[in-house]
């Protein structure tokens, strides 16, 4: 039997003159998402701290955008996509984590990746090591967090972070999920196979080679390949028509047959429901399986 899809729904927290410069994720939590959540498994909002065509458009800060709307809308996993590893102190992050982890009643996945954006990083003061540093960062934060998650009294001495004792309770039974964005296949996509329970990376070419390079690190492991879980993140119109649909469905089937899992839709700023709810009952229904 054909394993069926999952859907996640990216909210975008940006705001520009196609949105009024209202941030989009704030717009969409009363006129959009109650009616297409319901129908989607996760919801998850980019980490970056301005936009990409005017510094000045209004833009939400990730984790408060996230923590906002994991209260307003109970019925879906929560992650981020995905949190730059510079950007806060390990320690506090597992903390940060395991309260929203706690708070949401477990529906919390831990999404993060090395960082790419130097001029951000740049812009608010933090350093930008090379990519090997970086990765380096982030496999440390991946174990201090899992430390933090499942110890009493966890300590950690590592090359960039140390911990002694660093409680987080309350411990959640189950810790947080680690959701691992990437793509390079020497350093990124290994670590994906050796750490990660999801893993978020890009379609199109290369898809094949680089979900082999996770198996075969999940296996080189010890892991069962087949327990990390695959997204993809497609940028799409919703369909305004059934032909619409019939495309959509017939290109997200193919990314399922490559063994993806779960598509995360990012929709731009649909204004009416009327589009979501046919992506709902004409795309969503015949690939849940």
């Amino acid at each position: 039997m054909t394993q069926g899809l999952r859907f996640g729904w990216l909210s975008p927290v940006i705001g520009n003159r196609w949105s009024d410069q209202v941030p989009i994720a704030a717009y969409q939590d009363t006129e959009i998402l109650p009616t297409a959540l319901p129908h989607f498994d996760s919801l998850w909002i980019a980490d970056h701290f301005y936009g990409f065509d005017e510094k000045t458009d209004p833009f939400l800060e990730a984790w408060t955008t996230l923590t906002w709307l994991a209260a307003r809308h109970e019925s879906v996993e929560l992650c981020h996509h995905v949190l730059g590893v510079g950007y806060r102190h390990p320690p506090l992050l597992a903390k940060m984590a395991a309260t929203l982890q706690y708070l949401s009643g477990g529906r919390f996945v831990l999404g993060i990746g090395a960082g790419w954006r130097e001029k951000e990083y740049e812009a608010y003061g933090y350093e930008f090591p090379k990519p090997s540093v970086r990765f380096a960062q982030l496999e440390e934060t991946i174990e201090i967090c899992r430390r933090m998650w499942t110890q009493e009294y966890p300590s950690y001495e590592g090359r960039f972070t140390t911990i002694t004792e660093a409680s987080a309770p309350p411990l959640t039974d189950p810790p947080p999920r680690v959701c691992i964005g990437a793509a390079g296949e020497k350093v990124g996509l290994p670590m994906v196979g050796r750490l990660a329970d999801l893993w978020n990376g890009p379609a199109g070419d290369g898809f094949t080679r680089r979900r082999d390079i996770v198996r075969n690190a999940a296996e080189q492991a010890g892991r069962d390949p087949d327990a990390i879980e695959v997204t993809v993140t497609l940028e799409r119109a919703l369909p305004e028509t059934d032909d619409d649909s019939a495309k959509l469905v017939e290109e997200l089937a193919g990314h399922r047959d490559l063994g993806v899992g779960h598509v995360v839709m990012d929709f731009g700023h649909p204004r009416s429901t009327e589009p979501v709810l046919r992506f709902a009952e004409q795309v969503i229904a015949p690939l849940k399986g």
